[in-house]
């Protein structure tokens, strides 16, 4: 355990980013789980919803440093893929 007060808040801090972090990526991971499920559910408009949502979740994990760029650019490639296969 830290004895010194700056590194105490450091531990603090890294907490608290690390659990930002993972809401971050949970919830990209979740909203790519609900537009699997509304690519089963074929409705169109749902799944057009689902992927808006999911491309604004990514590009806010990014902006706020949860991820990289190029993993969100990759992740929106995946969602973008996966909407194309379900309107052939």
């Amino acid at each position: 355990m830290a004895n010194i007060a700056s590194q105490k808040k450091r531990i603090q801090r890294s907490e608290r980013e690390r659990l930002e972090n993972r809401r971050l990526t949970s919830a990209v991971k979740t909203h790519f789980k609900r537009l699997a499920a509304a690519l089963e559910g074929g409705d169109a408009e749902t799944i057009e919803a689902e992927h808006r949502e999911l491309i604004s979740r990514i590009d806010k994990a990014v902006q706020k440093g949860a991820l990289h760029r190029n993993t969100g650019a990759r992740k929106k490639a995946r969602a973008a893929r996966m909407r194309r296969r379900a309107a052939a």
